[in-house]
């Protein structure tokens, strides 16, 4: 499928937001910019990783950054481990026969956990790596980009370093600011200790 992501990722048109006909825009400042263009160059000077689409920055007129996929034969090196809030995505082809393997190495690789999600027909593998997920994705998403939370309709909210996994936009969220107590009235109390089970048979 590689010659296909590919050429979907450099169908993605970026320009100014104003003309709807751009899927994105430039990132949000010259710090950003700067940053994304450093883990770009970074990825094209070390070893095993390649640039297999995108990678060109312009900040001519705003800080444009190119959607870019990288690949890496190295599943530990830093862009599968940081979050670059830009147009970024590292990917690491795991062999067939280390699923679970792969399941644990995604669990343990970065301190964040916002969104995550896994694609899959067999139902199995699904169910799989929803458990050995658990705690790698404050929302989880099968078969579905993680992206496009509906804040205000959808709980939303990440574990681990990119939060504490409060739902916000849920009423879940009001939880985190409310101590839990319980009332009991009693309208007819009670006048004998024993229960029915005590009774001789």
């Amino acid at each position: 499928m590689k010659d296909e992501v590919v050429s979907e990722v450099g169908t993605l048109k970026m320009g100014d937001v104003s003309d709807f006909s751009n899927f994105m825009g430039a990132v949000i400042k010259k710090g950003a910019f700067d940053k994304h263009a450093a883990a770009i160059a970074e990825a094209r000077d070390t070893r095993g990783m390649s640039i297999l689409a995108g990678g060109k920055c312009d900040d001519k007129e705003g800080w444009f950054v190119q959607p870019t996929l990288l690949q890496t034969e190295d599943p530990s090196v830093r862009h599968m481990k940081d979050e670059f809030f830009g147009p970024i995505v590292t990917l690491h082809v795991y062999p067939d026969n280390a699923w679970q393997e792969t399941l644990q190495l995604v669990d343990r690789t970065s301190p964040y956990a916002l969104t995550g999600a896994v694609f899959a027909r067999d139902r199995g593998a699904v169910v799989e790596a929803t458990h050995a997920l658990r705690n790698a994705a404050g929302n989880f998403y099968i078969n579905d980009k993680p992206t496009g939370a509906v804040v205000g309709q959808q709980p939303f909210g990440g574990g681990r370093a990119s939060g504490t996994n409060d739902k916000a936009g849920s009423p879940l969220n009001l939880l985190r600011w409310t101590s839990a107590r319980t009332l009991k009235e009693t309208f007819v109390s009670p006048t004998n200790y024993r229960y029915p089970f005590l009774d001789e048979a």
